[in-house]
C-alpha cells in the first residue's frame, strides 16, 4: 500500500513538473519571439464565435438586430399608412364600446349582466354562512353552490342565446371575461371553505376522542394562542362577511384565503406609472388594431374563401405579426400594469403575477409561468386535488389542459356568436408540442427548446384565434348575392 502511494504521489509530481516546464518553455518562446528583428505580432487565438473562445459580449449585435427590427417596423408603419391612410379614430373607439355602430337597442345588456354578477357572488356567501352556522347541511349546500357557480359560467350564453342581436361584441366580450373570472374566483371561494369546514370537524373529532381516552380538556399552549393574537390572523367562520367577500373579488388573484399577504402603504409613484401604462396601453391597442389588425383581417378573407393554400399562408403570417404584437401588449397591460395598480391600491403583497416565460425552454414550462394566478389556481384546485385522489400526474395535467381548452373555447365562441373548436384544438395541441419541445431541448439543446416556444406563440395558438375572425367576416362582413 505504501509503494502504490509513493508511485502515485511521484507521478502526480512528474505531470506538475511536466505543465511547469511545458509553461516555461511557452513563455521562453514569447520572450524569444519578442526578440526577434522581423517585430512578431501573432500569437494562438481563437476566432471569437468559436465555441472555445469563451467570448460572450454580443452586445453591439442585439443592438444592431433591435435597428433592423425598429427599421422594419417603421417600414410596415409607412406601407400601412401609404396603402390604407390614417384609420386611427378615437372617436370611433367610444361608438365600438357603447355599441352604438351595430344598430343595437341602447339599453346597456352588457352593463345589466356586469351588475348582476354581485348576486352569485352574494348568494355564495349566504351559502357559506348558512353552512357555518348549521342552517342548512353540508351537502345541501354544497349542491347549491355547484349549482350556483355553473349558473355563472351558463348565464351569458343563455342571454346572448335568446338577446344576442342586443349585445354589442366588445360588451358582451367583456362580460364572458368578467363572468369567466368570477366563476374561478367562486370556485376557490366554496371550496377553500370547504377545506375550512372539514378543518374545524377534524379538529372538533380528535378533541372527542382526547376526551374520552384521557380525559383532558381541549387547551392550547399559552405562547400558541399568543402568537395568533398578535398576529391578528382571521379564522373559520370569521372570514365570511361582505368586506372580506368584495375584497376577494377585486384582488389580483383567483385563489382565495382567509388572510392575504398585505403592504403597509401605498406608492404614489409606482401607482401613478401603472395607471399611465394603463391608460396608454389601451389606447396603443385600440390603434394597433384599428390601424393594422382590421386591415389585414379584411383582405385576408377572400383568400380564405377562394382556399389558396399559398395565399392563406402568405395572411397567415402577415396576420401572425400584428396579432402576435398585440398579444405581448395584451400581456404587459394585463399582468403588469393592470395588476399591479388594483394589487397597489387593495394593498396586495404577492405580485408575482408572471414568470420569465420568455425563457421558457418547453411548453410545460411556459404554460407554468406566463399566466401565474391561473396556473397557481388550476393548481391548487384541479390538480393537486385530482392526484391526492389517486390519478396519476398525466391524468391530472390533461384534465387542466382540457379545462383550459374549454376556457379559450367559451371566451371567443361566446362572444362571436359562432361555435368553432379552433381554440380548443389548439389548447389540445399543447400537451404533445409539449413532449416534441421538451425533445427538442434535450437533445438539441435548450436554444432550440426556446425557439419552438416562440414559434409556437407567433404562428401557433394566436392564428388558430384568428380563424375565428376570418370566419366571422365571412359571415358578416362577405357581400350579399
Amino acid at each position: 500500500m505504501s509503494s502504490n502511494g509513493g508511485d502515485e504521489n511521484g507521478l502526480r509530481y512528474r505531470r506538475a513538473l511536466s505543465v511547469t516546464k511545458a509553461e516555461e518553455i511557452t513563455e521562453k518562446e514569447k520572450k524569444a519571439r519578442k526578440l526577434q528583428l522581423d517585430k512578431p505580432i501573432h500569437k494562438p487565438r481563437d476566432s471569437l464565435f468559436s465555441w472555445n473562445s469563451e467570448f460572450t459580449n454580443f452586445t453591439g449585435l442585439v443592438n444592431w438586430g433591435f435597428l433592423m427590427l425598429t427599421i422594419g417596423g417603421l417600414r410596415l408603419c409607412l406601407e400601412n399608412f401609404l396603402k390604407y391612410g390614417i384609420r386611427v379614430n378615437p372617436f370611433e373607439w367610444l361608438i365600438v364600446l357603447t355599441g352604438y355602430h351595430e344598430g343595437y337597442t341602447h339599453q346597456y345588456p352588457s352593463l345589466a349582466l356586469l351588475i348582476f354578477s354581485v348576486v352569485p357572488a352574494v348568494l355564495s356567501l349566504l351559502i357559506e354562512k348558512s353552512m357555518a352556522v348549521g342552517i342548512i347541511a353540508q351537502k345541501i349546500g354544497i349542491s347549491l353552490q355547484i349549482i350556483n357557480i355553473i349558473t355563472v359560467i351558463t348565464l351569458p350564453v343563455i342571454v346572448i342565446f335568446f338577446k344576442g342581436s342586443e349585445f354589442s361584441f366588445v360588451g358582451i366580450t367583456t362580460v364572458c371575461m368578467i363572468y369567466l373570472i368570477l366563476f374561478l374566483k367562486l370556485w376557490s371561494y366554496s371550496q377553500t371553505n370547504h377545506w375550512c369546514r372539514q378543518g374545524l370537524k377534524n379538529k372538533k373529532n380528535v378533541n372527542q376522542l382526547r376526551r374520552q381516552s384521557l380525559s383532558a380538556p381541549n387547551w392550547k399552549p399559552v405562547e400558541e394562542v399568543k402568537d395568533e393574537v398578535m398576529a391578528g390572523l382571521t379564522k373559520y367562520p370569521d372570514n365570511l362577511n361582505l368586506k372580506d367577500l368584495f375584497y376577494f373579488l377585486l384582488a389580483p388573484t383567483l385563489c382565495y384565503e382567509l388572510n392575504f399577504p398585505r403592504t403597509t402603504r401605498i406608492r404614489k409613484r409606482f401607482l401613478i406609472k401603472r395607471l399611465i401604462e394603463v391608460m396608454f396601453g389601451v389606447n396603443l391597442m385600440l390603434a394597433l388594431f384599428q390601424q393594422w389588425m382590421i386591415p389585414s383581417v379584411k383582405n385576408s378573407v377572400f383568400s380564405f374563401s377562394q382556399m389558396s393554400f399559398v395565399a392563406m399562408a402568405e395572411r397567415l403570417l402577415k396576420l401572425a405579426v400584428p396579432n402576435h404584437l398585440i398579444w405581448l401588449c395584451c400581456f404587459y397591460l394585463s399582468f403588469h400594469s393592470f395588476l399591479n395598480l388594483m394589487g397597489e391600491l387593495l394593498h396586495f403583497a404577492d405580485r408575482k403575477f408572471y414568470g420569465d416565460w420568455w425563457n421558457a425552454n418547453n411548453i410545460q414550462a411556459f404554460w407554468s409561468s406566463w399566466n401565474i394566478p391561473v396556473h397557481m389556481w388550476a393548481l391548487r384546485h384541479v390538480y393537486i386535488p385530482i392526484t391526492d385522489m389517486g390519478y396519476s400526474k398525466t391524468h391530472a395535467s390533461i384534465v387542466v389542459f382540457v379545462i383550459s381548452a374549454l376556457f379559450h373555447e367559451y371566451l371567443v365562441s361566446v362572444p362571436l356568436q359562432m361555435f368553432r373548436l379552433w381554440a380548443f384544438l389548439g389548447m389540445m395541441a399543447q400537451p404533445p408540442l409539449s413532449v416534441i419541445s421538451r425533445v427538442a431541448e434535450l437533445r438539441l439543446g435548450p436554444r432550440w427548446g426556446n425557439l419552438l416556444v416562440w414559434s409556437s406563440l407567433i404562428i401557433g395558438q394566436p392564428l388558430a384565434i384568428m380563424m375565428y375572425y376570418h370566419d366571422y367576416a365571412i359571415a358578416h362582413m362577405a357581400p350579399q348575392p
